[in-house]
């Protein structure tokens, strides 16, 4: 009989994968966002996305694509949707060191959020995890020495307000796991926004190359996927265990900086990946007993 992983490991694989498919998504979209306007891109990225997602609930049977709780459905919409405002807005202004390390105020809101809202048990391992991972980020980007952040900009302040608002979108998808299949979640996520974002995409409109069509396909792609591994997370586990995960992004960066630019990652960066690794490795060891994981809803009669 094959062995399989507890429920909480599990979920932080799932992270895993969403981080790794999202710092290429990142990557991708700073790129576009020097080429077009930020609405646009994101736009297209969540209309892209729902269009990816369309195939795999149409699999469930039409009468799947009904949300459940359509009201929280929105609600998750709108708080992306304002998260996403902000963060495209930002996104032009910022640099990919200083994306990065904002967005890993993240977990610290959702793990806050967790017990607050959804009464989540936020053992002291979790916190452990979660600060001695944060210390393996601030290892890496060394935000007092010289190369540190030259003062606060307006890009660093509209990040920042962007990470408790993404918080709010990623709690009520945890609470939508009870009622939706993860295609149907992720599905109805980049509805509402690309529906919430159309009106400022069409004010900035610019039509894309055939090679800016071919990245922001992409980026739909990537979008779409890294968000179902997300929801998938957050069904096996409680969204507060799984959240050192997200420390992980730096060290995918680091080997995605090696691997397609050559950028040898720095003793600072080896030490700081050590330590987020070693923090996600003692959690999944501490958080490897057994808990029974949500199942998939079942899909309504074709």
């Amino acid at each position: 009989m094959r062995a399989h992983p507890a429920p909480v490991v599990s979920g932080m694989l799932w992270m895993a994968a969403t981080g790794l498919l999202f710092i290429v998504l990142n990557t991708t979209m700073k790129k576009l966002s020097h080429e077009l306007d930020p609405w646009l891109v994101g736009f297209l990225r969540y209309l892209l996305g729902a269009a990816v997602m369309l195939g795999p609930a149409l699999r469930l049977g039409a009468g799947a694509l009904r949300p459940k709780a359509p009201k929280l459905q929105f609600l998750r919409g709108l708080f992306h949707a304002g998260g996403m405002m902000l963060w495209f807005a930002a996104l032009p202004l910022v640099t990919l060191a200083e994306l990065t390390a904002i967005g890993f105020s993240g977990p610290i809101f959702i793990c806050l959020g967790a017990v607050l809202f959804l009464h989540e048990r936020m053992s002291g391992a979790r916190w452990a995890a979660v600060i001695l991972g944060f210390a393996g980020v601030l290892i890496v980007l060394k935000p007092w020495g010289a190369g540190g952040f030259a003062g606060i900009s307006a890009g660093m302040l509209l990040m920042l307000a962007s990470a408790p608002i993404f918080a709010g979108s990623f709690l009520v998808a945890k609470a939508l796991t009870r009622h939706d299949r993860s295609e149907i979640v992720v599905l109805w996520q980049h509805l509402w926004v690309s529906l919430l974002l159309a009106g400022f995409a069409l004010a900035y409109w610019t039509a894309p190359t055939a090679d800016q069509w071919a990245l922001l396909v992409l980026c739909g792609i990537l979008g779409a996927g890294g968000h179902y591994c997300m929801v998938r997370a957050f069904r096996v586990a409680d969204i507060s265990a799984v959240q050192s995960v997200k420390f992980l992004e730096l060290v995918w960066a680091a080997i995605l900086g090696w691997m397609v630019f050559g950028a040898v990652p720095a003793g600072a960066t080896v030490a700081g990946g050590l330590v987020i690794l070693a923090a996600t490795l003692l959690l999944a060891r501490h958080e490897s007993r057994s808990v029974t994981p949500l199942p998939e809803p079942r899909p309504a009669p074709r």
